[in-house]
């Protein structure tokens, strides 16, 4: 396999008999070359691997201005407000951004790659679907076309990835419930298998281990990354004999549920559960209450993956340094009072 990706137009041309610039009016689709000695040629790029090049071909050609953003979830705002700042900056230097939504399918997610690659795109970038392995991403790299990772990074990957500080955001969060009295606190929602998943809940369980919170009043609960696994989240959380009275959530759509979820229950987000999102999209501060989240700047996230791309590309590199992202915790209403000045038991499990 290694041996076919550095395949190259010489290559094609020897293989069919005929010169290089046969080669390239076929790769360009030209209508000037007969039919049996375009197939000849489409049978030698065929042998000799080439579809595995196109990306660094049109690199090196300078052919293809398209740039493939490879997104996991656009339903999430997070995720389109990312994409709103690749573009912007993929706009003012003439490339044509491509979008794709993968809805967290790893197999979605390859055919997506393998048609922006037969297509000749010049790069990705690629928020990876849940349950994609370093391996799908291998033959991208054989062929030399520059990827970058936003926001996820996949285990034992050398692909470079553009993610904020997820470990410390967690622990500002959960240092803030704590500051203001909650001794029993959850994580909501998300998945084990996800890098960013451990980072955040590292962070959260450093906290509360450094601030004095017993391994017994912590509860972790995984589920989807959505209003809907909010919901489910506090529902569980709530049945237990002694449930939380503060929860960190895995990103704000979790912590919309949360709230919608309480608010069912005859609660109020805030003064009987404090909740702390995590990313604080333009919606977080119109919620009612307005959510307390962690601010990962996510539009300059996207800008910086752009530009990351677009001088891997002018360099003719697939390597790049990581960028870890500065955090800050923006405080809004959807924590409440501090419980110690109320001094009043939680009484949670009363109160659902």
């Amino acid at each position: 396999m290694a041996s076919r990706a550095k395949a190259t137009i010489f290559d094609i041309a020897r293989e069919a008999g005929v010169s290089k610039s046969t080669v390239s009016l076929v790769l360009q689709g030209s209508g000037l070359i007969r039919p049996e000695t375009a197939v000849k040629v489409r049978k030698a790029i065929e042998d000799v691997g080439y579809v595995y090049n196109r990306g660094a071909a049109n690199l090196r050609k300078a052919h293809s201005n398209v740039i493939g953003m490879v997104i996991n979830d656009l339903t999430n705002p997070f995720f389109a407000e990312l994409a709103v700042g690749m573009e912007r900056v993929f706009q003012s230097a003439g490339i044509v951004p491509f979008i794709a939504n993968t809805a967290e399918n790893p197999v979605r997610q390859e055919e997506v790659l393998k048609s922006l690659m037969e297509q000749g795109v010049a790069g990705l970038i690629v928020s990876p679907a849940r349950g994609t392995t370093p391996g799908a991403f291998r033959r991208l790299e054989m062929a030399g076309v520059p990827v970058v990772f936003a926001m996820r990074r996949l285990p034992e990957s050398r692909i470079p990835v553009i993610t904020p500080d997820n470990h410390r955001g967690a622990y500002l969060a959960a240092a803030h419930l704590i500051g203001k009295g909650h001794r029993r606190l959850a994580f909501f929602g998300g998945s084990a298998d996800l890098v960013v998943y451990q980072e955040r809940l590292g962070g959260f369980r450093e906290a509360c281990e450094t601030l004095g919170i017993a391994a017994r009043d912590i509860t972790v609960i995984e589920g989807e990354t959505s209003r809907r696994g909010g919901i489910a989240c506090l529902d569980t959380a709530l049945a237990t004999s002694e449930p939380p009275t503060a929860a960190l959530c895995f990103n704000d759509a979790v912590a919309f549920g949360v709230m919608l979820a309480l608010r069912k229950r005859g609660l109020e987000p805030g003064p009987d559960f404090a909740v702390v999102g995590f990313d604080d999209v333009v919606e977080a501060e119109h919620y009612m209450p307005a959510l307390t989240s962690v601010s990962v700047d996510t539009a300059g996230l996207g800008e910086r993956a752009a530009h990351v791309m677009l001088k891997m590309i002018q360099s003719r590199t697939t390597r790049a340094e990581d960028h870890i992202g500065a955090v800050n915790l923006v405080i809004r209403e959807s924590c409440g009072p501090d419980r110690r000045a109320r001094n009043r038991p939680a009484g949670m499990g009363d109160a659902a």
